[in-house]
């Protein structure tokens, strides 16, 4: 598999390759912003480095989203959830602090290529928009209104939201969500950098509706949606 490593500290990327190629992989290394964008296109997935010297790291990250559907791993340094957050909003696929375990940056490499390559679902009727309090959830235009006002979610946020908004009668376990909307049914899906995981999706969402109790943990088991206020 074609990678590209962009990484603003040399001493960093280049001993990254090598451990990479080790796996069967081919390992580009940059060192720029500006380098990404213009070597992307070739790369079958991208492990980005947010603290870049040119331009910023969540800035490559929704240019290359906008143009691309290739997978990325964000990686940030300071290690604040709020930085995974921005890392995921911004369009990644998966946000990993450094410094990080080898081992657990290539599971997390198999994870985010499953989901990936997972075959297109068959072609159903579209779903008709359903709505939680003020919150309309339309999953033919994957559009959010709260308030009528737009909310500008991420793919897996929207997939999130509308998994919990169409089992509202239920509590929906962390390994559930990991099966439904990661793709993850494996052993680590109950693991801790799960749980990050969602974590962090549910507490972005949390803050573009402004309120946490749109979203409810139910602690030892999982999250239902509330009514918000």
């Amino acid at each position: 598999m074609q990678l590209l490593v962009v990484e603003n500290r040399t001493a960093a990327a280049e001993p990254l390759a090598p451990r990479l190629e080790r796996y069967g992989h081919e390992a580009v290394t940059v060192a720029t912003g500006a380098a990404a964008l213009e070597s992307y296109a070739e790369a079958e997935l991208i492990l980005l480095d947010l603290e870049l010297p040119d331009i910023d790291g969540l800035e490559v990250c929704r240019r290359i989203r906008r143009e691309s559907d290739t997978p990325i791993i964000a990686f940030t340094g300071r290690g604040a959830e709020l930085d995974r957050v921005l890392g995921l909003q911004a369009g990644s696929d998966d946000c990993l602090d450094k410094p990080y375990v080898f081992r657990e940056l290539m599971a997390r490499i198999d994870a985010v290529m499953r989901r990936a390559r997972r075959p297109p679902e068959p072609v159903r009727p579209p779903a008709e928009a359903l709505s939680v309090g003020d919150v309309c959830i339309n999953p033919a235009s994957r559009e959010v209104r709260l308030c009528g006002r737009a909310v500008d979610l991420t793919r897996k946020e929207f997939d999130l939201l509308y998994y919990l908004a169409t089992h509202s009668d239920s509590v929906v376990t962390r390994q559930r969500l990991m099966a439904e909307i990661w793709g993850d049914t494996s052993a680590n899906a109950l693991g801790p950098r799960a749980s990050r995981t969602i974590d962090t999706h549910v507490s972005s969402l949390r803050g573009k509706l402004g309120h946490s109790g749109w979203i409810r943990t139910v602690r030892g088991v999982g999250f239902r949606i509330g009514p918000g206020r």
